[in-house]
C-alpha cells in the first residue's frame, strides 16, 4: 500500500472526540420493560436449563422484543461509533448466576463467544484479587485495581457487564482509533505508514500461561477503505525484553510515543460511570478502552465486579491477514490440542459466574 493510499483522514462515524459526544446520550440504550422482562425469562430458563456454554447456540434462546435492539447495538459497534452502552437490568434483583445467564445470552446474540484465557473461560471477571500495580510483570489487568493504559483486547467485541461498581473510582474510558490516526495524519504524516507494518506484543503479559512469549500484528489495517486499529503500546515494548524480537527503529519509538501522547491529550477520550445491570459493547477495531484506577469496599461480596465476553462477530470487516490476537485466539468449542479443559474450565453458568480467586 502506498503512502498515498494510507495518507487518507478518516471521515466515518467512527472518527469522534469524546468531549463532544458526551455533550449527548445518544450513545446510551435504554431497555424498556418489556425488553427486561423478556430477558429475565429466558435467563431464568437458561439457569434452570444449565446448557454448556461451549455449545448453547442463540437460536435456543430466540429474541423477540430485544431483536431490533441487538441489531441495532450492532450497527453502532460494526460501522458506527464502535461502541453502545445499554442500560436497564435489574441486577440488585438477581443471582450472580441470572446476571450471567441474561449476558451469556445477548452475547450469543452479538457474536460468538471465544476463550479469553488459557483455562477456557468463556465468562472471565474484572474483580481485584491484588494490589498490584501494572508496572508490575506479573500483574494482571483484570485482578488489580489500578489504572489500565489504552489498549484493545483480543477479539472483534469485548463486553463488559456490571454486577457492582466500585466504591470509589473505576470509570471506563474509551477513545476513538480513527481520531488518534486523523491526529497523526495532521501533525506527522511522514510516520502514520509505519503503523501498519507488523509489531511483536508481549503475550506472555497478558495471559502467564499463553504458549509462546509473543505474537505479531500491525497497529492499524486499512482493507477496502476500512480503517481499523489494534493497539497498546506498553505490550509492544514490554515485548522488546525477549530475546530474538527485533529492536524498535527510532521512527517506530517516535510514531509509538506520538500516538500515546495523542491518546491521552484532553477532550480526546469519553469516560462513563458503570451503574449495576449496564452492558458496553465495544468494537476493538474501532476504540481503544481503559480505567481509571478504583477503590473497593472492604467486603468481598461488594467489590467492583464486572463480567467479561469476548466475542467473534462475522460483519464481513475486512483486515489484513494476521492482525490484532484473532490468530492466537480459541474457539469456545474445543482447547488447544493436548489440553483436557474437562479440568480446567468452568462451562456452566454457576460456575461460570463465580471469579476466579488468582492474582
Amino acid at each position: 500500500m502506498t503512502t498515498a493510499a494510507v495518507c487518507k483522514p478518516v471521515t466515518t462515524a467512527a472518527a469522534w472526540r469524546g468531549d463532544e459526544i458526551k455533550a449527548g446520550e445518544e450513545w446510551i440504550y435504554h431497555l424498556s420493560p418489556e425488553q427486561v422482562e423478556e430477558l429475565e425469562d429466558l435467563g431464568a430458563r437458561f439457569v434452570e436449563a444449565d446448557p454448556d456454554l461451549r455449545f448453547v447456540q442463540a437460536s435456543e434462546y430466540p429474541l423477540t422484543a430485544c431483536a431490533e435492539a441487538v441489531e441495532a447495538w450492532g450497527r453502532d459497534v460494526d460501522t458506527g461509533r464502535g461502541f453502545v452502552l445499554v442500560r436497564g437490568l435489574r441486577t440488585h434483583l438477581y443471582s450472580d448466576a441470572l446476571s450471567s445467564a441474561i449476558y451469556y445470552i445477548l452475547g450469543l446474540h452479538m457474536g460468538d463467544p471465544i476463550r479469553q484465557n488459557e483455562m477456557g473461560d468463556l465468562i472471565d471477571h474484572i474483580y481485584a484479587t491484588s494490589d498490584k500495580t501494572m508496572d508490575d510483570p506479573t500483574a494482571l489487568s483484570s485482578k488489580v485495581r489500578d489504572k489500565l493504559v489504552y489498549h484493545s483486547d483480543s477479539s472483534d467485541i469485548v463486553a463488559l457487564m456490571c454486577l457492582r461498581p466500585a466504591k470509589e473510582g473505576g470509570a471506563s474510558c474509551l477513545v476513538s482509533g480513527a481520531e488518534i490516526y486523523n491526529e497523526i495524519l495532521r501533525r506527522r504524516p511522514d510516520l502514520a505508514p509505519l503503523l501498519l507494518e507488523p509489531f511483536h506484543w508481549d503475550w506472555r503479559r497478558q495471559d502467564h500461561n499463553a504458549p509462546a512469549n509473543t505474537y505479531t500484528s500491525p497497529v492499524i489495517s486499512i482493507e477496502e477503505g476500512v480503517f481499523s486499529m489494534y493497539a497498546g503500546s506498553l505490550y509492544i515494548l514490554t515485548a522488546q525484553e525477549y530475546p530474538g524480537v527485533p529492536k524498535l527503529t527510532d521512527a517506530q519509538k517516535e510514531v509509538l510515543a506520538l500516538f500515546d501522547e495523542i491518546t491521552y491529550e484532553p477532550g480526546m477520550a469519553i469516560d462513563m460511570d458503570f451503574r449495576p445491570g449496564d452492558i458496553q459493547w465495544l468494537s476493538n477495531y474501532a476504540a481503544l478502552h481503559s480505567r481509571t484506577e478504583f477503590f473497593d469496599h472492604p467486603e468481598p461480596q461488594r467489590k467492583r465486579h464486572l463480567l467479561r465476553l469476548w466475542l467473534s462477530r462475522d460483519a464481513g470487516r475486512p483486515v489484513v491477514e494476521g492482525f490484532g490476537k484473532n490468530g492466537v485466539v480459541q474457539v469456545r468449542e474445543k482447547p488447544r490440542e493436548g489440553v483436557d479443559d474437562e479440568v480446567i474450565g468452568k462451562f456452566h453458568v454457576a460456575d461460570a459466574a463465580v471469579p476466579r480467586m488468582i492474582s
